[in-house]
């Protein structure tokens, strides 16, 4: 499950979390893939610098990455904050439609209430997101500078993100005005606008939008090149992955390892401020799952990988409303629908590039069950590998020993029984929660198994493939692997287990119980 046999590039692991920010801000995916597509032409034909562009390039991708922030107060207010926004997105906040917008939201939030009790609920909300705008929208602006700078995109970025609400009036948060605002934040603002109302009604409508709000939200110059060429800038999908990682200007650069694991505790953070419940949570299911890995003696690299796996795990809870994280009574039949949903999203967000995609495998079985009662997938014992059931047997525990709003935080030695009991129900691997709780400090080291023949658990899961006649092509395919690494195990393999063949391979397989 290592992902030092495939580096991920920067532009990769952000067009990766870009797709977790279209899910936050109720967007279909790739809205923001579509959207740099649209903002680099538009910068093209502003005569851009490469360096602009470079910055135009990740704003876009990026615009969003404080949306986790303050999403309960939304929730409070308009019910479901995503499918506020997915509406709201394009509004302009000073302006009838967006206030036209959140009433009716407010109401919605509301139906069913006395005609008096809903007045109050209402004009109170709207009075209580009044006083708090300021802030809300400024620690959306802050978080997502910080955010950016642990992610290693530059003080430069990171300050034009932090004006993700600046309009060119000086009416917007910061009240920057005009050339004072970071160019690459003016022309990703206008592209996104664009896009939305492009998917809804077209072209003309986007110039039309476009023209009213110049010199207000946008810079005439630019409102004047993009309603001059607004159907070519426009054309055309969202780019393919391929297409969208060859957009990016400039050099590329390739993440080193201390990068990659930066960058992904910092990914935890932004999905754990989805709710203050969360606060924490996925480094505390990292650090668990990685000690648990060293308990029962996987290998450094899988070690490693399952700690970032298990940083990115729950990065699919952004595409559910605040509302149902933090509700305090039993969730309805459609609201666990929702969430179980966040596994599922936690998979795509993850599934590209290759590096990637290894730990978006393990990561998005966390819910799963030995028993094949968990989610998204219903996956039986068979499909969840060591590293899956380790990753399980962690969350469980680290979100037992955490506040939730419809219970308190339990103590350790209660969430250790409750895990030992879903163990002994055949739910949780009983090896995998015995490797947990010795790292909480709530039982004794497990038994470190004797690795067969010196085979690492890579080396074990391609035997398997191996023994039951996958070609080296499919073996790649099933374990977002290159040919060339599953031919190099295979060698290894063969050398450990001392055979020269397949049928050799297989019936090592069988003579140790692998199978």
């Amino acid at each position: 499950m290592s992902v030092t046999e495939t580096p991920v590039l920067l532009a990769e692991l952000m067009a990766a979390l870009s797709l977790a920010t279209d899910l936050g801000m109720g967007q279909p995916v790739e809205f923001a893939w579509q959207s740099c597509a649209v903002a680099l032409r538009l910068a093209e034909k502003l005569k851009f610098s490469d360096a602009e562009l470079r910055q135009v390039y990740y704003q876009a991708l990026l615009r969003y990455i404080g949306c986790n922030a303050d999403t309960r107060l939304l929730a409070a207010v308009f019910g479901d904050e995503l499918a506020l926004r997915s509406e709201i997105i394009h509004a302009d906040v000073l302006g009838s439609e967006f206030r036209a917008i959140s009433l009716r939201f407010a109401r919605q939030a509301n139906a069913g209430a006395h005609p008096l009790q809903l007045l109050a609920a209402v004009v109170g909300g709207l009075a209580q997101i009044s006083r708090a705008s300021g802030e809300f929208f400024s620690g959306h602006c802050e978080v997502a500078g910080r955010l950016a700078e642990r992610l290693g995109l530059g003080p430069e970025l990171a300050a034009a993100l932090r004006q993700v609400y600046a309009r060119w009036d000086g009416k917007g948060i910061p009240p920057l005005k005009g050339e004072a605002i970071a160019p690459s934040l003016l022309v990703v603002s206008l592209a996104q606008d664009a896009v939305y109302v492009n998917r809804l009604n077209g072209p003309d409508s986007a110039a039309a939008m476009v023209r009213q709000r110049r010199g207000s939200l946008y810079a005439p110059e630019h409102a004047d090149i993009f309603c001059a060429s607004a159907a070519e800038l426009l054309a055309g999908d969202a780019p393919d992955w391929a297409t969208l990682v060859g957009l990016e200007p400039g050099r590329r650069r390739m993440l080193s390892a201390a990068e990659f694991d930066t960058a992904c505790a910092a990914i935890a953070d932004f999905a754990d401020i989805k709710s203050p419940f969360l606060l924490g949570h996925s480094p505390g299911v990292a650090r668990l799952a990685e000690g648990a890995a060293r308990q029962v003696g996987l290998p450094e690299a899988d070690v490693v990988a399952l700690r970032q796996a298990g940083l990115l795990h729950d990065i699919g809870r952004v595409g559910v409303s605040a509302g149902i994280w933090g509700k305090p009574g039993p969730l309805t039949e459609r609201e666990w629908e929702k969430v179980r949903l966040h596994a599922y999203y936690a998979e795509r967000v993850l599934a590209r590039p290759a590096g990637l995609a290894r730990l978006g495998a393990v990561a998005a079985l966390h819910h799963e069950r030995l028993d094949a009662s968990g989610y998204h997938r219903q996956a039986p014992a068979s499909a969840l590998p060591p590293a899956a059931r380790l990753l399980a047997a962690a969350d469980v525990y680290q979100a037992l020993t955490e506040q939730r709003p419809h219970r308190p935080a339990q103590p350790p030695g209660a969430a250790a029984g409750v895990l030992k009991g879903e163990a002994r129900a055949g739910r949780l691997d009983p090896e995998a929660v015995a490797a947990v709780l010795a790292v909480a400090g709530q039982g004794a080291p497990p038994r470190r198994k004797e690795l067969v023949a010196g085979l690492s658990e890579r080396e074990v899961e391609v035997l398997r493939l191996v023994a039951r006649g996958h070609s080296i092509k499919e073996i790649a395919a099933q374990l977002s692997l290159a040919p060339k690494t599953v031919d190099n195990h295979i060698q290894h393999i063969y050398i450990k287990a001392g055979v020269t063949t397949r049928a050799g391979a297989t019936l090592f397989a069988m003579e140790q119980g692998l199978l």
